[in-house]
């Protein structure tokens, strides 16, 4: 494992850059890093794997919150690939990470070689509703001390409905409470559940890369209609539909890796 660190706007943002073979730029979700990415990376074929780890996240600093966009977290990842001379790679992501995947896909396609867009949170439009609850946790923590905040949370009705309907989101969102810099991380939830890729739907359609598709169900913030969406859109995308995490973690993973497999194996 190699962790090391790349200097944007004054920030050493942290990455990690394991294995030799096939390159693949893979991002976390939001709140995630590149633990969450490793997690799921299945042994073969032979990868290097770069995941950056965006600002505020991981090892990551924060710096100013202007930098808090899924477009500016796409363009640190574009940074750190031109600077480590990465070259045409496979771009993918979890969550927020296929946002930033996607961005990368219409907005560089000349160094993209495939696209895995995993879980996706997003298709177009700004601070779709099932972002909601992401923004619901950064307006209290910015307001209230994190204890308090986090009691807020868990008697609102969002909570109640995602401890019936998608009880790995609300486990996940309840983390946030304890992060480093409450206020500033807050901010951070915010700015994204706001945002969008900032692409269209013709643009979607426009990519020619081979191009996976990874969803499955009882997970309010990454609806499977998003996934179908996507895979609708892009000509030719492959779409897989896994365990979800809520029901069989593990074999979520082996689901994951499974299909992972399948489709970079068939790249090299």
């Amino acid at each position: 494992m190699t962790d090391r660190h790349f200097v944007r706007d004054g920030l050493a943002l942290r990455y990690r850059d394991v294995g030799t073979g096939l390159p693949l730029l893979f991002q976390h979700g939001l709140g995630g890093d590149a633990a969450q990415v490793a997690d799921v990376m299945p042994t073969s074929p032979l990868l290097r794997r770069i995941t950056l780890e965006c600002r505020g996240q991981g090892g990551s600093p924060f710096g100013p919150t202007t930098g808090f966009s899924i477009a500016g977290f796409a363009d640190d990842v574009a940074a750190l690939a031109d600077e480590r001379a990465i070259g045409r790679a496979v771009v993918g992501g979890i969550s927020m990470g296929a946002a930033i995947a996607l961005r990368l896909a219409v907005r560089r396609p000349e160094t993209v070689r495939a696209v895995i867009l995993a879980r996706p949170a997003w298709v177009t439009q700004r601070a779709p509703e099932n972002m909601r609850p992401y923004g619901l946790v950064g307006d209290l923590l910015q307001r209230f001390e994190p204890e308090e905040a986090r009691l807020r949370f868990m008697e609102s009705e969002i909570a109640e409905t995602l401890a019936r309907l998608a009880p790995d989101n609300l486990s996940s969102l309840a983390g946030f409470f304890a992060r480093a810099e409450p206020k500033t991380f807050g901010a951070l939830l915010s700015a994204i559940a706001a945002d969008g890729p900032g692409v269209t739907e013709a643009e979607i359609a426009a990519i020619d890369r081979p191009v996976l598709v990874i969803g499955h169900g009882q997970d309010l913030a990454h609806p499977e209609a998003m996934a179908e969406k996507l895979a609708g859109l892009i000509p030719g995308a492959e779409l897989v539909r896994i365990t979800p995490k809520a029901v069989d973690r593990d074999a979520y993973r082996r689901d994951f890796q499974s299909a992972l497999q399948a489709f970079l194996g068939r790249l090299t």
